[in-house]
């Protein structure tokens, strides 16, 4: 198989972060060359302090020539947008409270929410968050969950994800298995939880299941070592925590999305030979590298990339295990709308700037 062939297959599980507000010669080199499935943006890839119509444009502009290099007819086109400190769009978006403040409110919000990403092209959304706020002083967590307890985590989440689905936005329940009770962010540093399997699903578990009741589609995994249940691998290459809990106990049959592979808790494993093989035998079916932290090169998706091949062709990593990844990432690609760029008018903004002042009181 020819080299480039080789790598193109790995976009078909890659979600890549872009470098800017428009295509460097590196993006245009990757797009076109490992053809991702899908992108996730940052606030590095809006025009900020100009007028809307003007930023709009822009960002158009770049939503074109993404599907134009990567030739593909449809694709996800993804953001962070939880509000509160969670989001990445320039004014008007609105900025919606964190999800703690949310309560009563959040199928409302959401569905606010999603009118305002389908605006913008994106048609798959990293939320809600079904972590708990367990632990005060977590510092990547924190009122970024729905409640403080199993049960509002849960209700918040589950509100969240309907009116998302219900208003055509593709919905991911993240950090599997949890990560309301760590001390840690896993950006800098690799988080540990000594929780037991039946700790879990006594607590960090019943947000997860409520939503895969619901049938959202995709989870992400938490980049979390838990030694009681998997002593030598985090969450995101651990065989008992994504097959036998996820799949096997909780039923999940969607697709299975790793943290971005940049943080620094997993992104050192992923340089190493056979890391991208151990995560799909694992159960990761999409994997993200968001190239948005310490300055991530392209080169290191390419390592990535080069590895997943090499694997497949070593036999460490299986065709059907690499089919069947892909089977459900196409799965849901099918079902997922594609939205164009869009201006939205002012009377909808200012509805959804007034649910955003309700929430808050």
């Amino acid at each position: 198989m020819p080299a480039l062939q080789r790598l193109e297959r790995f976009g078909n599980h890659l979600i890549l972060g872009i470098s800017g507000t428009s295509l460097s010669d590196e993006d245009k080199r990757a797009l076109g060359e490992l053809k991702p499935i899908g992108v996730i943006f940052f606030a590095k890839n809006f025009v900020d302090g100009v007028p809307y119509e003007v930023w709009l444009e822009t960002f158009q502009e770049l939503h074109s020539q993404i599907q134009e290099y990567t030739e593909r007819d449809s694709m996800f086109f993804s953001l962070d947008h939880e509000g509160g400190r969670v989001v990445r769009t320039p004014l008007p978006i609105t900025r919606f409270p964190q999800a703690l403040l949310l309560r009563s409110h959040a199928r409302e919000v959401a569905k606010a929410t999603a009118i305002e990403l389908k605006s913008l092209g994106i048609n798959l959304s990293w939320s809600p968050v079904a972590d708990i706020y367990s632990h005060p002083q977590n510092p990547i967590i924190g009122s970024r969950a729905f409640g403080n307890t199993p049960e509002t985590a849960a209700t918040g989440a589950r509100e969240y994800y309907l009116g998302l689905t219900e208003t055509g936005i593709v919905g991911c329940a993240k950090h599997f298995p949890g990560h309301g009770d760590t001390s840690k962010d896993s950006h800098v540093e690799l988080p540990i939880l000594n929780l037991t399997p039946e700790e879990l699903q006594n607590r960090e578990l019943i947000p997860f299941k409520a939503l895969i009741e619901e049938g959202i589609p995709l989870i992400m995994t938490a980049h979390i070592l838990f030694p009681k249940i998997d002593p030598d691998l985090p969450a995101t290459l651990s065989r008992p925590i994504l097959k036998t809990i996820l799949r096997e106990e909780l039923g999940f049959q969607g697709v299975v999305v790793s943290d971005d592979l940049d943080m620094k808790a997993v992104s050192d494993m992923f340089m190493e030979r056979g890391t991208v093989a151990r995560a799909f035998n694992a159960g990761c079916d999409l994997f993200i590298v968001s190239r948005n932290i310490h300055a991530s090169s392209i080169e290191r998706t390419y390592k990535i990339a080069e590895d997943f091949a090499d694997s497949v062709a070593n036999g460490s990593l299986a065709e059907s295990v690499v089919d069947s990844a892909k089977e459900r990432i196409e799965r849901l690609l099918t079902v997922t709308p594609e939205y164009s760029v869009q201006m939205l008018d002012k009377d909808t903004l200012v509805r959804h700037a007034e649910l955003a002042i309700a929430c808050c009181f």
